[in-house]
């Protein structure tokens, strides 16, 4: 009943677009204090908007669809090699690159949906772990395509508007992906409110009575396996541009489990919980490797236990019920 409710709040046309635009424009200004407060890492802010965009394209899928996957870099690889692919073979211009890495992510997004729509629960999660290992393996093996373990090298993106070129410092790639990034972030908050994004959430809460209106679930699902091939992909072409070099790593079972871990870690099905998971785990990451770079992965881990065990719904939900809580408390006070 809390669930149902929840979900209908969510769906009233007022109710949260001024939330919506308030996080928006919260985004900008984080990205834009980023940009002059870090110009010294600005590489990594980049890194992390790449990865960003990968883990809101794996809330799509499990968030919003519950579907568990643990094969999302396979789409965000895809991405990133059809990228560097083309940028090696003449192709340097940055929108373009981006629209050839969506483009790569869908197609991958499709063949991966139409076998993982096949099974359900543990066989699903199993065969998305065999999906991005048989493609890092098929990477690993392509070299004279994909540079195998060497990586794919010699990238040169063209400078964005012909002005501002992609440098070492980092700040034309960290402004284009934060642009990309607020672009996109708009579209799939536009999507998950939409018709469409209803019935995702309705096949995930409750695909029986979904299925008694005469809506089939596998065109639906298979159709948000394409949009979140679309984004993974262009956060991989995002990391290929940024790097101008393209690893193995692009299309690891890691980077697979590390997004789903951002986003358990954020909160599912809350596009905000995918941005803030990312951001914390790669901040904390960062920082804490740093110090101890031979023992961060057991302070990480102890993080990561702590936060499951007293925010389960991840971050973005606890910040929700906090505000749900200092709101109703100032209501009540009031005259």
């Amino acid at each position: 009943m809390a669930q149902v409710s929840g979900l209908n709040a969510a769906t009233r046309p007022g109710h949260g677009l001024g939330r919506d635009l308030a996080g928006i424009v919260l985004i900008i200004f984080l990205g834009l204090a980023g940009y002059w407060l870090l110009p010294d890492n600005l590489s990594f802010l980049t890194r992390v908007i790449s990865i960003a965009l990968l883990v809101l394209s794996l809330d799509l899928i499990t968030g919003y669809c519950g579907i568990a996957s643990l094969g999302q870099a396979a789409l965000y690889g895809a991405g990133a090699y059809a990228a560097g692919i083309a940028c090696i073979n003449g192709v340097s211009e940055p929108f373009l690159l981006i629209l050839i890495g969506a483009a790569a992510g869908a197609v991958t997004g499709i063949l991966t949906g139409a076998i993982m729509l096949r099974a359900h629960g543990l066989p699903q999660l199993v065969l998305s772990i065999a999906i991005v290992q048989l493609l890092h393996e098929a990477a690993n093996k392509a070299y004279s395509i994909t540079g195998g373990s060497d990586g794919l090298s010699g990238m040169v993106p063209a400078p964005l508007f012909g002005l501002f070129e992609f440098d070492l410092w980092g700040r034309a790639a960290y402004l284009f992906g934060l642009a990309l990034l607020v672009t996109v972030f708009i579209a799939l908050k536009l999507l998950v409110r939409s018709p469409f994004g209803m019935v995702c959430r309705g096949l995930k809460e409750d695909p029986l009575r979904v299925s008694a209106l005469g809506i089939s679930a596998f065109p639906v699902l298979l159709r948000m396996f394409v949009i979140s091939g679309a984004v993974a992909g262009m956060g991989g072409a995002l990391g290929a541009i940024s790097t101008q070099v393209v690893g193995l790593d692009s299309v690891s079972f890691e980077l697979s489990a590390n997004a789903l871990v951002m986003l358990v870690l954020g909160g599912l099905g809350n596009l905000y919980g995918a941005l803030v998971g990312t951001v914390v785990f790669m901040a904390v990451e960062h920082v804490v490797a740093a110090i101890n770079p031979f023992h961060w992965m057991t302070l990480v881990g102890a993080l990561l236990i702590a936060i499951v065990l007293f925010a389960p719904r991840g971050l973005s939900g606890s910040l929700d019920e906090a505000a749900r809580i200092l709101t109703r408390g100032a209501r009540r006070s009031g005259p």
